[in-house]
């Protein structure tokens, strides 16, 4: 499946995501759509790009099925500067250790999606522990949610400040 990006004219100023989708979500609309849905990944890349160009930010959506190459993208983004990263780990939710490591080791905020609700449906993500937080069970609207709870974060911890990855910062209300 191609990377796809949301491209505007002054990249710069922007806030600048990476949306990196794991194992199996390329094959999202095909695979178990009692569970996932109908919604192709053409479909949903569309959705959350119209959103970014709405929002005016830029997001750069890559899919995986190795989580060592996920793991390469999300160091490259930090060190390009990019202000966050949204990921659905989607098969890399059962053992992707490494994964968790690396979002650790990041000062970008992380926002893990699914378009289920794991809990529901039995599941404990093993990344979600070094994520800011988890948005699940709104299907693709899980993406949109997520999108605004990192506006949100990032207006409160500007480009430069550290994240709390998971804590909530002394002095914010929630």
């Amino acid at each position: 499946m191609p990377n796809r990006r949301a491209r505007h004219a002054d990249c710069n100023l922007m806030i600048r995501l990476l949306l990196v989708q794991g194992a199996n979500m390329e094959w999202l609309g095909r695979r178990e759509p009692a569970i996932y849905g109908t919604t192709s990944a053409d479909e949903l890349d569309r959705l959350v790009l119209d959103e970014a160009a709405r929002r005016n930010l830029s997001i750069d959506i890559r899919y995986t099925n190795v989580e060592g190459e996920a793991i390469t993208w999300i160091y490259e983004a930090e060190r390009q500067g990019f202000d966050g990263l949204l990921f659905n780990p989607a098969g890399f939710l059962y053992a992707g250790f490494a994964l968790r490591d690396c979002l650790r080791s990041i000062r970008m905020p992380a926002i893990e999606i699914h378009l289920t609700n794991i809990d529901r449906r039995g599941m404990r993500s093993v990344t979600a522990e070094a994520a800011l937080g988890m948005v699940s069970g709104f299907h693709t609207d899980s993406y949109l949610v997520a999108i605004d709870a990192m506006l949100r974060h990032l207006g409160r911890h500007p480009r430069g400040q550290p994240s709390t990855h998971g804590q909530p910062a002394r002095d914010d209300p929630d």
